[in-house]
């Protein structure tokens, strides 16, 4: 898989493109978790939920967030990081410019980086939300969801505790127009550790739930 350098808002940024031979196929971004706490592309989840969505049939693309690797610039509480994503999914779309299909999946930190870009981007049209942090970042933004999407968590989450993820899925789901679709991992904890009972299970999900979305699209 080639690394790859593209232009950011403060620089360069450094990531890892999987291309898919067809010239129309779907695309999708991963976002990686909290980088005040180690957070960085090659993390476990990203690192799988990237060859899901490849083996999937997708072109994706990970990548840093400023101040991380490769990457320049400083850690922005996010609001840079958005605008890095958005950066990102640019670069991927002048790649590929006959995609049908553009998904966001995030982790953690992640997620909330990518619900927020589905705001500023309707060409978005599926999104994956691993272990979404709503106890410690402003989901309201999300008024209305845009997209349809999966959010997926562990049970046994410490980090971003399954009741406040409960509570955020119940508020979208009171909105018109998508479908919020939530799933939990029974004992995971926050970062999936245990690659056969909770790392496995969680990709099995989102590849059941993506496979699914792009079948009704293409009906």
């Amino acid at each position: 898989m080639p690394e790859v350098i593209f232009p950011g808002p403060e620089g360069r940024l450094e990531g890892r493109y999987h291309p898919n031979g067809a010239p129309d196929a779907p695309i999708a971004i991963v976002l990686h978790p909290d980088p005040q706490f180690g957070g960085t592309m090659n993390n476990r989840v990203v690192y799988n939920l990237h060859y899901a969505f490849h083996r999937m049939g997708f072109t994706v693309l990970r990548f840093n967030f400023r101040g991380v690797g490769r990457s320049q610039g400083e850690y922005d509480q996010g609001v840079g990081e958005l605008s890095d994503a958005a950066s990102a999914l640019d670069y991927l779309q002048t790649l590929n410019p006959n995609s049908k299909h553009c998904w966001v999946a995030g982790f953690s930190f992640g997620a909330w980086i990518g619900m927020q870009l589905l705001m500023r981007r309707p060409e978005i049209t599926g999104f994956i939300s691993v272990a979404p942090p709503a106890n410690r970042y402003d989901f309201s933004f999300l008024a209305p969801c845009p997209s349809s999407g999966l959010i997926i968590n562990g049970t046994a989450d410490r980090v971003a505790p399954p009741k406040d993820t409960a509570n955020l899925v119940a508020k979208l789901r009171e909105q018109r127009g998508i479908v919020i679709t939530h799933e939990q991992v029974e004992g995971a904890d926050h970062f999936f550790k245990d690659e056969e009972e909770h790392m496995k299970p969680m990709i099995e999900t989102v590849q059941t739930y993506v496979r699914r979305r792009l079948g009704e699209a293409s009906r």
